[in-house]
């Protein structure tokens, strides 16, 4: 018997309405006026309303979120972040880590995220404290979310002596990925060695690789410059495919014609690169006293260039960002308005870099988007034209993960003034 037969979705603008019928948790058909061979355990009637593939939150710090109830940064600098989150993090507890988490991913979920990518920190301060309760979230919202966890080394490899024996326990306890904030050593040459470090471990445990890797303005400082490195050691490592970069802000500054060059490395060597652009936003450009820079990694000529893109919250309500709800519509428009993109094909790419493009990111693509055979991750949006997906701030009429309902809104309002005091008569002026 079927789990659940969706009507009447949109699917395309320039298509018609078609059903989709889901089975034992995957897609099974999809197609106008689909006949179930039985009758289905729930029918949702979408009226018209669009439907997408379920939101991917491809670079997220669930274990630091909203701690700004706690402690906010009043300097608005990356250092200053980094200060009051290691201060901060000294008094994490189980408790705590958790409490907070859970609230990020109850909104999430009810914002349409399907998968979220979730980066806590491993270091000296808070060794496994993080990744541990993450491990238990994994398996909590096992059945309304897929969260795949990153080792993150937010303090550095060789700046935090043990991070490195932290980072492989992390790897056998569990996480299925590899993170690394590679601008945060003393030297570049720790940095290209923290990078090194980074990869022999996804080798050896046979991950991927999601790296914190430029986070700046410019590459006056030469650690905020590693791009080309990064991408040869994924050629050199064979994980092409598999590596994620966040940030990369600096590239934004790069004269054009280096730009384009390094873009084309990162291209062929198959590394994403990942911009987060609310805590872009609110970190970068701190230094300029004129024509300040919005320090966004350049979509565009990431695009031009054939580099794989996603789009992620990262903080949510702390030091590093004090903004977000766990919406990737809200990111997705943000990005748009900060980074000249504003054509239909514009803003299309746009809702791909949160759903097809991030799924590659994250290694799902075979199983994913809105095809038979394809997971069940899907969700509802209150608009009747994909284009307005990202305009409209739509509602989440329905989540569905792995064919189930996991979250409902509804949106009702009446507009309270009499449409009959509307002159209909034609003017005569």
């Amino acid at each position: 018997m079927p789990d659940l037969i969706v009507r009447r979705a949109r699917l395309a603008d320039d298509e018609p309405t078609c059903d989709i019928l889901i089975e034992d948790g995957l897609i099974t058909a999809v197609g106008p006026g689909l006949a179930a061979a039985a009758a289905p355990a729930e029918e949702l009637d979408c009226q018209g309303r669009v439907v997408i593939p379920g939101l991917i939150e491809s670079h997220v710090h669930l274990d630091k979120a909203l701690l700004d109830r706690e402690r906010p940064d009043t300097e608005g600098t990356l250092a200053g972040a980094i200060a009051v989150t290691g201060a901060l993090k000294r008094g994490f507890t189980p408790r705590t880590v958790r409490d907070r988490a859970r609230a990020v991913l109850d909104s999430a979920i009810a914002n349409g995220t399907t998968l979220l990518r979730a980066h806590p920190d491993v270091d000296p301060i808070v060794g496994l404290l993080g990744v541990e309760v993450m491990l238990e979230l994994r398996d909590e919202y096992a059945d309304a979310v897929e969260i795949q966890v990153v080792a993150f080394p937010q303090e550095g490899i060789l700046q935090a002596p043990g991070t490195l024996d932290l980072l492989r326990e992390a790897l056998r306890a569990g996480a299925d990925v590899v993170g690394g904030c590679t601008y945060n050593e003393a030297t570049v040459d720790d940095c290209r060695r923290h990078v090194d470090l980074v990869f022999e471990l996804a080798r050896e445990f046979g991950v991927p690789a999601d790296l914190h890797a430029d986070f700046a303005d410019d590459t006056r400082d030469p650690r905020f410059a590693l791009a080309e490195y990064i991408a040869e050691v994924t050629v050199e490592s064979g994980l092409r495919g598999r590596v994620a970069l966040g940030h990369m802000t600096s590239l934004a500054g790069r004269e054009p014609a280096d730009r384009r060059a390094v873009l084309g490395e990162l291209a062929a060597a198959g590394v994403a690169v990942v911009p987060l652009p609310a805590t872009d936003m609110h970190l970068g450009g701190r230094a300029d006293a004129h024509n300040v820079r919005r320090g966004i990694a350049p979509v565009r000529d990431l695009w031009e260039a054939g580099v794989t893109c996603a789009y992620s919250s990262n903080n949510i309500r702390n030091a590093f960002t004090p903004y977000g709800n766990a919406d990737m519509l809200d990111i997705g428009l943000f990005l748009a308005q900060t980074s000249h993109l504003s054509s239909p094909q514009d803003l299309a790419r746009v809702l791909a870099m949160a759903t097809t493009e991030a799924a590659e990111v994250v290694g799902i693509a075979d199983r994913y988007g809105l095809r038979a055979g394809a997971r069940a991750d899907l969700v509802v949006l209150d608009t009747r034209r994909v284009a307005d997906a990202l305009l409209d701030r739509p509602a989440r009429t329905a989540v569905i993960k792995s064919g189930r309902v996991v979250a409902r809104t509804v949106r009702h309002t009446d507009l309270l003034f009499p449409r009959n005091s509307r002159t209909t008569e034609p003017s005569h002026a």
